[in-house]
């Protein structure tokens, strides 16, 4: 079984970061280096981890920036998530999003965050396409029978590599309240941001596809 989190608005790999107690100032433990680079360290203060992963993609970065900035589709192909939608349109190309997953093992998850665009690429492709998000759990009132998750913080930032290819930095900090199963922390380090990059990559492929067979 695999799990997933994805991008701006985010998946399921939330529920492999609880790791117990975190100590101050620990340094980045590299748990992953192909297909992949993955990073994770303890947070202080809190149950989570911060993840640091990064990455060569077989698609455009406009592709790409395109697939994460399309939270409305999430629901059709990101595993685990049950609902994805923008809530309103925040200033500068701004978004709120609310995401619920609907998990094995373990009761449904959701969240609320703001994403911040800082950067998008240019018309001709080039550039960066830079954005973070920050949990804002208040902003709707908590739905019955679900965990409401308030620590949700990361970004997403893509490079052009070339035509058709890009590079990709991934980083977030997700706390992913309540007791979680020993299996599912053990998968959220490594396997969970894997699918997460692979499932960005292919549906940024498919947008590619489409668009060529339109021509």
């Amino acid at each position: 079984m695999k799990m997933l989190w994805s991008g701006a608005a985010l998946s399921a790999c939330v529920l492999g970061l609880a790791a117990g107690a975190a100590r101050a100032e620990e340094a980045w433990k590299t748990v992953a280096e192909k297909p992949y680079v993955v990073k994770v360290r303890a947070r202080p203060g809190s149950e989570a981890k911060d993840v640091w992963a990064e990455g060569e993609l077989a698609a455009s970065a406009a592709d790409v920036q395109a697939v994460l900035r399309d939270v409305d589709a999430y629901r059709r192909w990101m595993p685990y998530v049950k609902e994805s939608r923008i809530l309103k349109d925040l200033p500068d190309e701004g978004q709120r999003t609310y995401t619920k997953l609907d998990l094995p093992v373990v009761s449904s998850r959701d969240y609320v965050c703001d994403v911040v665009l800082e950067s998008k690429l240019a018309e001709d492709g080039s550039g960066v396409f830079a954005q973070r998000w920050q949990a804002t759990p208040d902003a709707i009132p908590q739905r019955r029978g679900t965990v409401r998750l308030r620590l949700n913080e990361g970004s997403w930032r893509v490079e052009p590599r070339g035509e058709g290819k890009s590079h990709a930095v991934y980083r977030f900090s997700v706390d992913p309240a309540g007791s979680i199963p020993g299996f599912l922390a053990r998968m959220g380090q490594k396997d969970a941001v894997e699918d997460t990059f692979r499932a960005v990559e292919k549906r940024a492929r498919e947008r590619a596809a489409s668009r060529a067979k339109a021509k």
